[in-house]
């Protein structure tokens, strides 16, 4: 059966270098669910960037529309597990500064390619980089793992 996790073990969870799904509100249209590459610390806040390589993101101005998301992040092997997320948006840096983008991209990258990624975005003209914070202010939970015993 699964169990809740503690607040813990769903902040070290979130914590891990995982891909995120992040839902938002679309108008009278089902919600927008996309991937994103996100940074959080244990008690913080939650970070993530979007309007990447030069592009107009829907994601943008709909996370701007809504003021709030949903971030679901799991372990999608057995013991299988999931942290989702609701929390108001607290930030929105156009462009971020380069260790903001940093603290993102190199959980997902070697350094190297983290440096290259975030200077090509920073160097880029048309101005859609955005990194957006999120306050979590509700956690839902489910870890498996006391099935493996």
């Amino acid at each position: 059966m699964p169990r809740q996790m503690t607040e813990r073990e769903s902040q070290e969870f979130l914590a891990g270098p995982r891909v995120a799904v992040l839902s938002v509100a679309d108008g009278d249209r089902p919600p927008h669910a996309t991937p994103v590459w996100y940074a959080y610390e244990p008690g913080g806040n939650v970070s993530f960037f979007t309007g990447t390589q030069g592009r107009r993101s829907r994601k943008a101005r709909l996370v701007e529309r809504a003021g709030a998301v949903s971030l679901t992040v799991q372990r999608e092997e057995f013991p299988y597990g999931y942290v989702t997320i609701r929390g108001a948006v607290v930030g929105a840096d156009r462009p971020p500064s380069a260790e903001q983008a940093l603290a993102v991209a190199r959980r997902y990258m070697p350094e190297e390619q983290a440096r290259g990624f975030v200077q090509a975005e920073l160097e880029s003209p048309s101005g859609e980089f955005v990194l957006f914070t999120i306050r979590p202010d509700s956690w839902m939970t489910f870890d498996f793992a006391d099935e493996v015993a």
